[in-house]
């Protein structure tokens, strides 16, 4: 696991030959089949490497959730544990990488009304922003540590913290489920300036490589749970006139290394494993 620009695309294909696994992709936006250049989907060279799952295996016209994917990770594991010593888990999805190493404890059943209120109340950007410092005051916790971008998960999180009056951090790994196999969590890290410069490097070859023209066959359906992503956003506001190109550009990057930074926030409690044997230089690929 690590930051979104850290190197786990190539850094994966190198242990997943070492350890003869192929690679599950948890990452909550590669798994969209509809999601190409925007969210850094493997090339078809690296995906013919080495057996991928979840990758392109959805689409953003239905609903997908952490609660999802534990469950259809958990199959999949069982289904390949028996052929394989070890197994292969790669990406940044702080959520989905905790849900199926913990598991998730049963939710407070969802309130129309409350959900209603603040969806309407979403609709206006001013109003969305008021209630993301609403979740602040409720839960500074999940406040850190959610993606502020994705606006069905921080109203989810609102929602519960209004309606059982517990913070929605409570209801998150309160009892964590045991697994019948060993969990080692690698974190990728790089010095924060070069990681800053590699994202900033990356978003510019996305639009060379064609994100412009990516976002704008995705644009009739922007307000998708699956669009609300740095890339696509900006690019969207763009086409609605909001800024220009180039302003939409500097967003991405800007966007997208506040991103980044979340997740590190979010894995700070985690070992910190650069010394691990199995993040040596990436050879030759």
């Amino acid at each position: 696991m690590g930051p979104t620009g850290v190197g786990k695309t190539s850094q994966s294909l190198a242990i997943a030959r070492l350890l003869k696994s192929p690679v599950i992709n948890c990452d909550s936006r590669q798994i969209y089949k509809e999601l190409k250049i925007g969210v850094a989907r493997p090339a078809e060279e690296e995906l013919s490497q080495v057996k991928h799952y979840f990758i392109a295996s959805h689409t953003i016209h239905q609903t997908y959730s952490a609660g999802d994917y534990e469950r259809e990770a958990w199959d999949l594991v069982m289904k390949l544990a028996p052929s394989h010593e070890y197994l292969l888990m790669v990406g940044g999805s702080g959520f989905y990488i905790d849900a199926f190493t913990d598991g998730i404890d049963h939710m407070p059943p969802s309130d129309p009304e409350i959900r209603e209120e603040l969806a309407r109340t979403a609709e206006d950007p001013q109003g969305y922003e008021a209630l993301q410092f609403r979740l602040k005051e409720l839960d500074p916790i999940t406040w850190n540590r959610i993606d502020k971008a994705n606006k069905r998960r921080v109203l989810r999180a609102l929602e519960v913290c209004l309606s059982s009056g517990k913070p929605y951090h409570y209801f998150l790994k309160h009892t964590a489920k045991e697994r019948p196999f060993e969990i080692e969590k690698i974190m990728m890290e790089r010095p924060r300036a070069e990681l800053y410069e590699r994202i900033d490097r990356r978003a510019d070859e996305m639009m060379k490589a064609g994100l412009l023209e990516e976002a704008r066959s995705l644009y009739p359906y922007k307000k998708l749970p699956a669009l609300q992503t740095v890339g696509y956003r900006e690019l969207f506001a763009h086409f609605d006139g909001e800024y220009s190109y180039n302003e939409a550009l500097r967003l991405i990057k800007r966007n997208t290394r506040r991103y980044a930074k979340r997740q590190l926030t979010y894995w700070r409690n985690e070992t910190r494993t650069e010394d691990h044997p199995l993040l040596r230089p990436v050879p030759s690929l």
